[in-house]
């Protein structure tokens, strides 16, 4: 285990270390201590590492990230996993808004609550959320899955294109063009499997499916895979 104070080196010299390593690089585990809520901790990693950071976090923790598993231990402030690629991100406190905006892959915990605007226009990152997930959560959803294993806040998937949305408690309400969904046995598969991905111990069944009812926008059930 490398272990970084951030304190010490400062946020410049910490990210440089972590995008020094490669891809074939011996020394796979960090840990960053006293974060005191710095931003943009841990972005741009492109290596298959393991960085956990001891506390809370500022803006963008994990934006852009391929590969690495990047685990905060406290809550994340706003845009954490920002355009995340791949990889993993893991926060075992609450996520402020816009959690993962713009993803394009990976998956994102949360094991507590997320705040409004999650998982906006995302592209095809997974979220999974063990508690709630505040107002206008996935507007212009475009591909991905949010799992929500609390309640959901107002216009949830406003505008959304093709991303699936599962939520086992309430929905306050529905964003333009966003409906209830028909949960079949394929949606049941998947879900299962974000949830053991997540570690987070639910039955499928529970959940109730959302999605766009396709009337915003030209759509052709043909060309799905090009949305």
């Amino acid at each position: 285990m490398q272990t970084i104070d951030l304190s010490d080196v400062g946020l410049r010299e910490t990210n440089k270390t972590l995008h020094d390593q490669s891809a074939d690089t011996n020394q796979t585990a960090w840990e960053i201590v006293n974060p005191r809520g710095a931003h943009a901790i841990a972005c741009g990693l492109d290596a298959p590492i393991e960085v956990t950071v001891k506390g809370s976090t500022g803006y963008y923790c994990g934006g852009m990230n391929q590969q690495a598993t990047v685990k905060i231990d406290g809550s994340a402030g706003p845009g954490t996993g920002e355009n995340i690629m791949s990889g993993k991100i893991v926060i075992e406190g609450d996520a402020s808004q816009y959690l993962g905006a713009t993803g394009h892959g990976g998956l994102i915990v949360v094991k507590g609550n997320a705040s409004s605007r999650c998982g906006i226009s995302m592209k095809g990152v997974n979220i999974v959320v063990q508690g709630n997930i505040g107002h206008m959560s996935a507007f212009m959803g475009q591909s991905g899955n949010l799992v929500v294993c609390g309640d959901a806040g107002d216009a949830l998937g406003d505008s959304c294109y093709e991303a699936r949305f599962f939520v086992r408690g309430s929905v306050k309400s529905l964003g333009a063009d966003c409906e209830k969904k028909e949960m079949r046995e394929e949606h049941l598969t998947l879900l299962q499997g974000l949830l053991d991905e997540a570690g987070i111990d639910a039955d499928p069944k529970d959940f109730t499916r959302y999605g766009s009812a396709r009337t915003l926008y030209n759509f052709d059930v043909d060309n799905a895979g090009a949305y």
